[in-house]
């Protein structure tokens, strides 16, 4: 093969020659003949889309995905692209199409929103991590100080950048512990709301002022809540009607939420053990 062949030989075999179609798609109007030409171009175009994907599949994205904001970054190369400003369509589309896969893993692929600048730093440091692994093919880990001289990065910026390396994805609640060998998840490991702290609170709020009450209305309430009795079976009890025990309920009972709301101190009382 002669230089002139091989400097003519396209790079890959999924850049077709479509410069004909760009100088007509650049002549028309807008409307459903325009339309269906660029969705011929992106057709064509769409394997190269897909190889610039591929370039990213190992950084935790489903392939599938990255390959649907690929085609994405191509709609917008091909709407775009003017063949009358000079250049080949593929400088110009892949620079679109890469920048998309980027915005993809700054802005949506990450579980927790991450600064720009961290996820930059992160990106830095594994690629140096990898590099100096590929290089000297050392068996363990490089140090911090190795990462940040081969990276030009203090050492302050590496240790961001390795923390966020693995913050890229979050763990399931549901996820089986390391060494479990019995299911235990770190839900398991995990505190659950107790629901009787607010009732031991209230009984040590309102503790004070159930002794200040009256030697009666003492014993009402306390046959009434303590003991679960009926207000007729107290009054049969204390030899006084069922209306006087209510009233003496209604009353007890909103002096003391007076007493409670009024009093700050309240708000501090100890739990009991």
């Amino acid at each position: 093969m002669s230089a002139a062949s091989a400097r003519a030989r396209r790079r890959h075999d999924d850049a077709p020659d479509t410069a004909a179609d760009f100088e007509r798609l650049a002549a028309m109007p807008a409307g459903p003949d325009r339309e269906a030409l660029a969705e011929k171009l992106v057709e064509a175009w769409l394997p190269m889309a897909h190889r610039l994907a591929r370039r990213y599949r190992n950084r935790g994205e489903n392939l599938e995905d990255l390959e649907q904001v690929a085609a994405l970054g191509l709609v917008k190369a091909v709407n775009r692209y003017d063949p009358h400003r000079g250049g080949a369509f593929e400088p110009y589309a892949i620079p679109t199409i890469v920048g998309e896969l980027k915005r993809h893993f700054r802005d949506c692929s990450w579980d927790l929103h991450v600064p720009r600048r961290v996820q930059e730093l992160r990106n830095k440091v594994r690629a140096t991590i990898q590099e100096i692994a590929t290089t000297e093919g050392a068996d363990r880990s490089p140090t911090v100080a190795q990462v940040a001289q081969a990276a030009g990065l203090s050492e302050e910026d590496v240790l961001t950048g390795m923390e966020a390396i693995d913050s890229f994805r979050s763990l399931s609640l549901d996820a089986e512990l390391a060494g479990a060998d019995d299911g235990y998840s770190l839900a398991d490991t995990l505190g659950q709301p107790e629901t009787r702290y607010e009732t031991v609170i209230a009984r040590e709020a309102v503790k004070p002022c159930l002794h200040r009450l009256p030697e009666r209305e003492q014993h009402i309430l306390y046959l009434r809540f303590f003991r679960d009795m009926t207000q007729t079976r107290i009054a049969e009890e204390l030899g006084i009607s069922q209306m006087h025990v209510s009233r003496l309920i209604t009353r007890s009972c909103r002096d003391i939420r007076n007493q409670v709301e009024a009093d700050p101190r309240t708000e501090q009382v100890p739990v009991a053990a």
